[in-house]
């Protein structure tokens, strides 16, 4: 085929081959030839380069360059025929086992000691040392015509950098340096869509060069320099994207909600039974701005567990309730939404007994509405929002389904807005006549390079005050495969926080009795470990053995939702001591007495995950402890991980660690949304800098051309490299 025929959207079949190009659609869902050159090499190796093959975790797929040290053939004791036996390694002074097995004597001549090669394969290990059993390879350089690694391939790695690609077991990354030597060789370049007066502000090379030279780096120079108009290009679409949407929100028309004196909200505060943190006050008067305001507020609380985000989102919906207009909040669990709902009437007390005896003067009604109510429970809860006498409606999802109508619907928030897709916020805001503002509260604290990449289109308010009262918080790994005596001492240390009238949490990863999609964890991973413990199994050992005589009870995803409730009140009014639970109690459970939380396998959850659990403790008086049981070994990440968490409480530190642990993409990438991203360069740690100066620049390029009309390349690019699933996923944070 001629290059002029050749575009980005070239099927790969007819650049490559059909049973390459299907390998490539299969196991990398890679299916044009864009897919393929915007499938950027993981990271370059050096012959003689330090590879760190130390490094390497056992049921980790890898590929490493290495230099063949000796071979060694032995007989097999349980069969016929021999076993080949090849240690390589690199200048670092780690070595890994290659085992072939079966007569293969030309394979013996083939790796030949001084020989570099790239080897493939699944990470084992045999007697403590690390090996690659059976791995695919291709050996580079100073080949003769009779060995089996195919000169042709050599010629992907010529270069002095040598690119090392995601790859699978059926498509190793030689076989994809091939392909994509064939289609940069092929394809006609894009043309470049960066206007020509950013790219020389920026000093950013042309598209063009930069996808060659990713691929195909002439010096580390030239890769950074590709490396850098690549991130710039997915930082500009993520930017121009946040800035196009937060200036439509912006010139959207609102109904103003301001406040008056005298009215609910004042009436709120007097009865608050404590003061307000000068934070609270701080946001609670921009918020109140905001409301006031004839465009929809849009705008992100973050605070730490605890820092009273819930009280500041009262106190702004009852300021709309004053305005005389509704407000609703979607919660993403009905544990969650119920606890709202007892929260907030003892909150209000007679405020939210509008038409009862004993009202307050200016009461209005707060109401819940879940999947679980009763038919004549959702027929009054439904009616009393339709006709507006229930100024606070609280609730899950169930929240947007046909039938529930509002008066007048003036404020939405959401709680745990990583929780709830665009759609779903889309359909609430859909029951106002006009858009209502929007406040988004999440307990995760989020890095600046975050909110600015992710949240680029709210303005964003930090509550980094804990309220008078609420106590320290101790935590402590417990090393349970090396000290399970450690792990004896922490039941111990339960009972006894028990005895002094306290209760506890005792978390697991996983629900049990079945694994698949309805599991809140994964049951299983590959890298065969046992599988995560399980609520159900964990409750009755407890029961059974060390926390005998003690009233467990045990809350999880898939109980029916008047038993979670039921559950839920009995722990909270003291009827259970200990309560066995997933990550249900992850967000909003609020149990002053409970004072102990023993995480099991805590090297399963991420450090946002423990962090948000850890805060369940220590909301009242008495200090609180948390306890990270783990059987990860001492100096693997996992340890280290829990380690830092036990270290500080400091939530915004654990969000730089959490998002440094965490692969990019998770944070921008396939993660969250299944589907496959160009967001693959942009690191919201080390392009910090980058992340601004784009952020500028399409600010700058907005409020000249709001619409791109002047930009039609430009226009077309962000939609590729932020498409609509992308836009949803900016928006869930």
């Amino acid at each position: 085929m001629t290059s002029d025929a050749s575009t980005q959207d070239t099927p790969l079949k007819k650049l490559v081959g059909e049973k390459t190009a299907k390998a490539l659609a299969g196991h990398l869902d890679l299916h044009t030839a864009g897919d393929l050159i915007y499938h950027f090499p993981r990271r370059y190796d050096e012959r003689g380069e330090h590879t760190d093959i130390r490094g390497l975790d056992v049921g980790e797929q890898v590929t490493v360059l290495a230099q063949v040290q000796r071979t060694a053939v032995r007989p097999m004791r349980q069969r016929r025929g021999n076993l080949l036996e090849v240690t390589v390694g690199d200048d670092s002074g780690g070595t890994l086992a290659l085992t072939f097995f079966g007569n293969q004597a030309w394979r013996e001549r083939e790796l030949r000691p001084g020989r570099w090669g790239m080897f493939a394969g699944k990470v084992t290990e045999f007697r403590g040392k690390r090996q690659l059993n059976g791995p695919e390879y291709v050996l580079l350089g100073d080949q003769t015509d009779g060995e089996a690694a195919a000169s042709e391939q050599v010629e992907e790695f010529a270069g002095a950098l040598i690119p090392v690609y995601p790859a699978a077991a059926a498509v190793p990354t030689w076989v994809i340096a091939r392909c994509v030597r064939v289609v940069l060789d092929t394809v006609t370049p894009p043309e470049d869509p960066l206007p020509a007066t950013v790219r020389a502000s920026r000093n950013l090379i042309g598209l063009g060069t930069a996808l060659r030279e990713i691929h195909r780096p002439s010096s580390r120079e030239d890769l950074y320099r590709a490396r850098r108009r690549l991130k710039w290009d997915e930082a500009f679409a993520v930017q121009l994207t946040l800035v196009r949407r937060k200036r439509q929100a912006a010139a959207a028309p609102a109904q103003p909600r301001p406040g008056r004196t005298g009215g609910l909200l004042a009436a709120f505060d007097a009865r608050l039974p404590y003061e307000l943190t000068s934070g609270q006050c701080d946001v609670g008067a921009e918020i109140a701005a905001d409301l006031a305001a004839g465009h929809p507020m849009h705008r992100l609380l973050q605070g730490e567990v605890g820092s009273g985000k819930t009280v500041v989102a009262l106190r702004a919906m009852l300021q709309v309730v004053d305005a005389g207009g509704q407000a609703a909040l979607l919660a993403p669990t009905e544990v969650l939404a119920a606890q709202h709902h007892r929260g907030m009437l003892d909150l209000l007390g007679p405020l939210a007994q509008a038409g009862e005896l004993g009202a307050a003067e200016h009461a209005t009604r707060v109401e819940l509405v879940t999947g679980s109510l009763g038919a004549a429970a959702r027929r009054r809860a439904l009616a009393e929002v339709a006709n507006g006498s229930a100024g606070i409606v609280l609730g899950t999802h169930a929240l947007l389904y046909e039938g529930v109508d509002f008066a007048d619907l003036g404020l939405v928030v959401v709680d745990e807005q990583h929780r709830f897709g665009v759609e779903q916020r889309d359909a609430l805001r859909a029951k106002a006549e006009q858009p209502p503002h929007v406040l988004v509260m999440t307990a995760t604290p989020i890095p600046r390079t975050v909110a600015m990449t992710v949240y680029g289109d709210l303005e964003t308010s930090t509550l980094s005050q804990l309220p008078r009262g609420r106590s320290p918080i101790a935590s402590h790994v417990v090393p349970a495969a090396e000290k399970p005596a450690f792990l004896d001492r922490a039941w111990r240390r339960l009972r006894e926080e028990v005895t002094a009238g306290h209760q506890a949490y005792v978390v697991c990863p996983r629900i049990g009795e079945s694994s698949g999609a309805d599991e809140e964890t994964p049951a299983e991973d590959d890298t065969g470990r046992r599988p995560p413990l399980a609520v159900t199994e964990v409750a009755p050992l407890l029961a059974e053995g060390p926390l005998h005589g003690l009233r467990i009870g045990v809350l999880h995803g898939r109980l029916p939702a008047d038993e979670k409730d039921a559950v839920m009140r009995s722990f909270a009014a003291g009827g259970l001591d200990v309560l066995v639970a997933t990550t249900v109690v992850e967000v909003g459970v609020d149990v002053p007495n409970a004072t102990m939380m023993v995480v099991l396998d805590a090297d399963r959850f991420g450090v946002s995950q423990l962090h948000q659990l850890r805060g369940r403790v220590g909301r009242g008086s008495a200090p609180g402890l948390c306890l990270l049981v783990t059987e990860a070994a001492e100096g693997s990440s996992a340890r280290e991980r829990l380690d830092a968490v036990a270290s500080t409480t400091d939530g915004f530190k654990l969000a730089e660690l959490d998002l440094e642990q965490r692969r990019e993409g998770d944070v921008l990438g396939a993660a969250q949304s299944g589907r496959r991203s160009h967001l693959r360069l942009l690191s919201l740690l080390r392009d910090a800098d980058l992340i601004r100066d784009a952020r500028a620049e399409a600010i700058a390029l907005v409020d000249d051309d709001p619409e791109l009309a002047r930009h039609p390349a430009l226009a077309a690019s962000v939609a590729a490299l932020v498409d609509a699933d992308r836009a949803e996923y900016l928006e869930k944070g």
